[in-house]
């Protein structure tokens, strides 16, 4: 009888409203055009400064980045790193995400863990060179990119 008392006054949360909410949030899913609009962003906002900063500021030009690929190209990826997994973990979005009201949540729809930013980020970079791995969501009842399965995480519309 307690527990009747408790779910009727909401000091439980009631089973059934509780389903309703993950299939509210399942139909908040953000698409792919608006996922891919918002990687492009980032792409522009984030990534390309700091590959002109690399070639330009640190190597000193585009003769010293070709001589030092290798150095000149994990400056960039873990400098990029750091700032989209900064970005995922402390904002939930990039600037480009938050272009297009996206946010990134685990599959329970929960703050991600800065290891499952991580392993995104990676993920991200793996699915980009095998270009295979892109082709995922089209194969995927949920859309599901390569690196959202990898990662357990997913891209919702932010309200």
């Amino acid at each position: 009888m307690a527990k009747w008392r408790d779910v009727k006054q909401s000091r439980i949360q009631n089973e059934k409203s509780f389903e309703s909410n993950v299939k509210s949030k399942k139909n908040d899913l953000a698409s792919l055009p608006s996922r891919f609009k918002a990687f492009l962003t980032d792409s522009f906002l984030i990534t390309t400064p700091i590959t002109y900063i690399v070639m330009y500021l640190i190597l000193g030009g585009g003769t010293a980045f070709a001589d030092n690929r290798v150095f000149g190209w994990s400056l960039i990826l873990g400098s990029t790193a750091f700032i989209i997994t900064f970005f995922w973990y402390v904002k939930f979005q990039t600037p480009g995400m938050k272009a297009y009201s996206l946010k990134i949540v685990n599959n329970d729809f929960n703050r991600i863990s800065f290891f499952q930013a991580i392993i995104r980020y990676f993920a991200t970079i793996f699915a980009m060179i095998s270009f295979f791995l892109l082709f995922v969501p089209f194969f995927n009842k949920e859309k599901k990119t390569f690196q959202d399965i990898i990662s357990n995480t997913v891209i919702i519309n932010e309200k």
